[in-house]
Parts: C-alpha cells; structure tokens; sequence
C-alpha cells in the first residue's frame, strides 16, 4: 500500500505544523531554539511583542543563510570559523544548523575533526559559555541533581532522546583532554542532528570529568576540569555505573552513546552495558561499521565471497579491535561460521608484532579473541609489515596505528602479487598521520589498488582517469544507527542491527555503479544514508523483538521510509502561535 503523504504527521517527533510557544519579547530571541532573528513575520512580531526589538525588513531564512555565510568567510582561520558556528549555535538553532547543511561539505572538518580537536586542546582557553552536563568524580552524590537539570517538565519521561558521553581520555587521535571531552559530546550530537534529523533540543552531551593526565592541563591555571590525575579502579566503575543509572531513572528512553573513552575503558564499559541498556560506542563499532561497509563494496568488485575474506589490521588499539569485531561478526553471521573459527581469519599487528595467544596478559580484552596461534609463527618474522603480508596475503590491509608511512611500497607490492585489487585503507587521523598517501597506494599497485582512508583526499589521476578516494566516515554511519535506535525506542543495539546498518549502507556505495568511484558515500549524502539505515535498524528491532515504539509500519517499505522521514527534524522555521508548549521540546 502506497504511502499517503502527511499519514503520519501527528507524531510527536513530526516537525510539522505551528508550534506553541509561551516566550515572548527578549526572552524568545535570547532562547536560540525558538528565536527566528530577522524571520519573524509581522504577524509574529505584533503576537510576540517583538516590535522595536528587530530591524524593520522581514527576510527568508536563505537570506539569514548568505549573510551568515559571508560572515563566516570573513573569519582569519578554521579556529576563529570554529569559534564563530559555535557562537552561532548558541543564538539560533535553525540557522546555525542550515548553514551547515548548505555548506556541510567545506564545514564539516571546522565543526568536527580536525579543527573541533584545536577547539578541544584550547577548551579552557577560549571557554565563554558552558553547554552540555558537567559531571565531577569528587561529587559522585551530585549526580542525580546534576543530569536532572535537563529533565523537560511537559514531558519527563521523553525529553531526551539521546545521550553522547566522553571522559575525554582519548580525544580524536590528540589523546587526553579532560574536561574538554565536553565538546566532543556537543560535536557528535551536532552530527547527529545534521546528518540523521535528530532534533537538537532532545538531546544531551554530557562529560564525565574524572580527571586528566594531560601535563599541559595540570599545570595550566586556566585548566576548568578537575585539577588531578585520572581516577581509576572500582572508584571510576562506580562513578560510571552512578551516571548510567541515573541517566536511565531520568531518561528512561535515551540511547546512550559513549565517545573516546580509552582503549581500557572503551572496550569494558560496552561489553558491561550493552547486553543491559541500548548503548553504542562509536570508536568501537561506528568505525568498524563504515569499514566493514568499504569492504564490502570491494568485495563485490573483486567477486571475492566475504566467506573467503582475509583481512590483516595494523594497529590493534580501540579502532582496529573494533573493525576486526565488526568483520568478525559479519563473516560468522555470512557462512556460519563460529567467532572463535572466523578470528583465524583476522590478524593483527600491534607494537609488539603479529598479536600471539603467547602474549597472555600483555593483549588487551578487546585484543584476546585476535590473538594467533603462537605456534603456526615460529621461526617466521611476525613484525615486519611485508613478511607478514607475504605469509597471510590478506585481501584487505587496514591501517589504525597513526604510524605515518607505515604502508612502504615494498609493502604494497607484496600484496599486490597475491590478490588482484588490494583492498588497502589507511585510516589513521589526523591527515598527517595516515599510514600512506592515496596517490602512492593506486600507483604502485598500477591502479588496481581500491583505497578508502580516514580524512578527505582529492581525486587521485590515473592513465587519464580520475578515482576517487572514500573516506571512511563514521558520519554516514552512526547517525543512521543511532536514529533507527531512537526511533524503535529498542531496548538493546546488537550485532544483528549493526550488519543490517553495514549492508543498508553498503547499498549506497557509488563504487557499485562505477568503480571508478568511491566505496562508501560522501558526508553530504549523510542524510539520504541516514534514512535507509535507520530504516534496516528499525526493522532488525522489530524482527529481534527489542523495539518498544508502537504502531511501525514495517510491512510497507514506503510507509515505514515516511514514518522515519516525517520524525527528522529539519532547519526550517515552522510558524509559531501563542500558547504553552503542547508537547515538543522545553527548555
């Protein structure tokens, strides 16, 4: 049955129709989510006691957009951009996030990485206002009266959706932060908004401030965090569990998102929620869902059987176990095969060489299920990168180690005689940490090489032609699943909705139609992507009997693509009436 447009326009998340809202005068254009600047119509200005308050020309809000572009422009360097959005986000809410969508391609690396991380570094420095939850491990009982400030009153039980949370230990390839782990929460939330519809006043980033190693932070006077070294033990586990229950008695239906937690913690705290609550680490398993994702695309250009895939990682940290875990699943889930048979597939090299079951206690938690049998290395080189490559020819070689260079010619070339079309992805960030350069990888191969890499790199010229190089961006992947989640309200995120993620977004790959072309899509397809794998997550909550929202229309593709669609919320003014607020959003 065909969908009929405006069906499901009485949802609560329908950004549609008039909105009640009781501010009026200097209150309404000081609240950035409901302040329209020069938009206001007269008619709103006269009902919202606005006259006097705004210059006289009533404009569109594509005019709001080329002015606050032009602005933009006129700022003296990425930080002074980066200051200047934020700044924006903080006066008007649409507008700030239109901006980004017409722009989001040459913005997407002010708001985000690189420059969020120099944002980040500077944090104390250049604080002017605070956003987000500020929670203190020396006030482990402040917990609850902290995260309820964020409670909405007209709607306690829904008024956040969800939750990004960072201890700020290992901040986008610039390691510890401390407090200023705030704005990676702020970040990703925003990327959620942009790229999947996630409406931005029902959701809440949130910093666990449990001290820093960082030297520099210590010393500085002007540091805002806790002033000590990391607290870690029982006492953090406590301080963790406090937050995650406390977030669940308040926020019963949010989806809690952990971000750049370290490798020891990361790993950990997922395996202990995610079986309890719908949790979902991006470090972990977003990047191990985009590359699974790229893999799959060059599989099915090489017309190699994910069955039959052998894949060497290099660089065993937080994001190369989570690739290997999420390639892991897929094959076992593909020719069912058990986990402990699929990781005979996988190796991985860290500091120490080829990860061995020898290690014992040096492997991390997420390490141990990669581990080979020590027994089938003796006597063969387990560190150098091109005779490891010579001993296992992997289809797909995967760089997260931030070992610039790393990938050596030699190197390639050993793989290149053993597969047709090396699947190869340096995907170390920042740029000048990645572990080859797309150029070399396509031309020492002679064009053959299919590359993805973890920052934007132009087109690479080869015998005339132009091949484009993917980046493997969590972007066009965990805003999907996390929508999908929001939207099921699904009790649990499992392995089964991560695969329906990777292959709803692997369908997208431009790769399949010209191979010339990149294997997994572009940032500014993020929305449109977003929209199909929240659609394959929903259906995997439905199917595995985890999600509690009621009334999805699973049985019609076309109804369910509209009931998602009509639940993303958009930078646009909706018009505005006197009156309390009759459902969406307080503040």
């Amino acid at each position: 049955m065909a969908s009929v447009p405006g069906k499901y326009d009485h949802l609560p998340l329908a950004n549609k129709g008039p909105l009640k809202v009781p501010l009026s005068g200097r209150l309404l254009l000081d609240n950035p989510l409901y302040n329209k600047g020069t938009c206001f119509t007269s008619q709103e200005r006269q009902d919202f006691g606005l006259k006097g308050l705004l210059p006289t020309n009533v404009q569109k809000l594509d005019e709001q957009v080329e002015r606050a572009y032009q602005q933009y422009c006129n700022q003296p360097d990425d930080l002074q951009k980066n200051t200047f959005m934020t700044s924006m986000a903080e006066q008007n809410t649409v507008l700030y996030y239109r901006l980004i969508q017409d722009h989001l391609k040459e913005m997407f690396s002010i708001i985000y990485t690189p420059t969020e991380g120099d944002a980040i570094e500077n944090y104390s420095r250049i604080f002017r206002r605070p956003t987000g939850c500020f929670l203190s491990i020396k006030h482990p009982d402040e917990v609850e009266e902290r995260l309820s400030k964020f409670v909405k009153a007209n709607d306690p039980e829904a008024g956040v959706d969800y939750i990004v949370v960072s201890d700020g230990e290992e901040i986008l390839g610039i390691g510890d932060q401390g407090i200023g782990g705030i704005l990676i929460s702020v970040a990703k939330l925003a990327l959620m908004t942009i790229c999947a519809g996630l409406h931005p006043d029902r959701t809440l980033p949130v910093v666990l401030d449990t001290g820093t190693d960082n030297e520099t932070l210590l010393n500085d006077p002007l540091y805002l965090g806790n002033r000590i070294n990391r607290v870690r033990g029982q006492a953090y586990d406590d301080f963790v569990d406090k937050f995650i229950k406390t977030a669940k008695k308040l926020y019963p239906n949010a989806y809690i998102h952990f971000e750049d937690f370290g490798i020891n913690n990361g790993r950990r705290l997922l395996d202990r929620y995610r079986n309890e609550i719908a949790v979902f680490n991006d470090d972990i398993q977003g990047t191990g869902c985009v590359a699974l994702a790229a893999i799959m695309t060059g599989l099915r250009i090489n017309q190699v059987k994910l069955s039959d895939l052998r894949v060497l990682i290099f660089g065993a940290g937080t994001a190369g176990c989570g690739i290997a875990e999420q390639v892991q699943a897929a094959i076992a889930a593909e020719a069912s095969k058990s986990k402990d048979e699929v990781a005979r597939q996988i190796w991985c090299i860290d500091k120490a060489g080829v990860l061995l079951d020898s290690m014992g206690d040096d492997l991390s938690v997420a390490q141990k299920p990669f581990a080979q049998k020590s027994s089938e290395w003796e006597g063969k080189d387990t560190r150098s990168l091109q005779a490891v490559i010579a001993e296992v020819k992997p289809h797909v070689l995967i760089g997260t180690s931030t070992k610039p260079g790393a990938f050596t010619k030699e190197a390639v070339q050993e793989m290149a005689q053993h597969v047709e079309r090396p699947i190869i992805f340096p995907l170390s960030n920042p740029t000048r940490l990645h572990e080859a350069k797309p150029e070399d990888l396509i031309h020492w191969t002679d064009g053959r090489a299919l590359v993805a890499t973890g920052s934007p790199f132009p087109p690479v010229e080869y015998n005339g032609e132009k091949i484009e190089v993917a980046e493997c961006n969590n972007s066009v992947c965990f805003p999907g699943i996390g929508l999908g989640g929001v939207l099921s309200r699904t009790k649990l995120v499992t392995d089964k909705m991560l695969v329906a993620a990777v292959t709803a977004l692997a369908k997208e790959a431009p790769a399949l139609h010209d191979p010339t072309k990149a294997l997994v899509p572009d940032v500014e397809d993020a929305r449109r992507v977003s929209l199909k794998i929240a659609m394959a997550v929903i259906r995997s909550a439905v199917e595995g009997g985890l999600a509690q929202a009621s009334d999805i229309p699973v049985e019609s593709e076309e109804d369910l693509e509209e009931w998602v669609k009509v639940q993303m919320w958009a930078p646009e003014y909706r018009p505005y009436v006197l009156g309390q607020w009759d459902g969406l959003p307080e503040t």
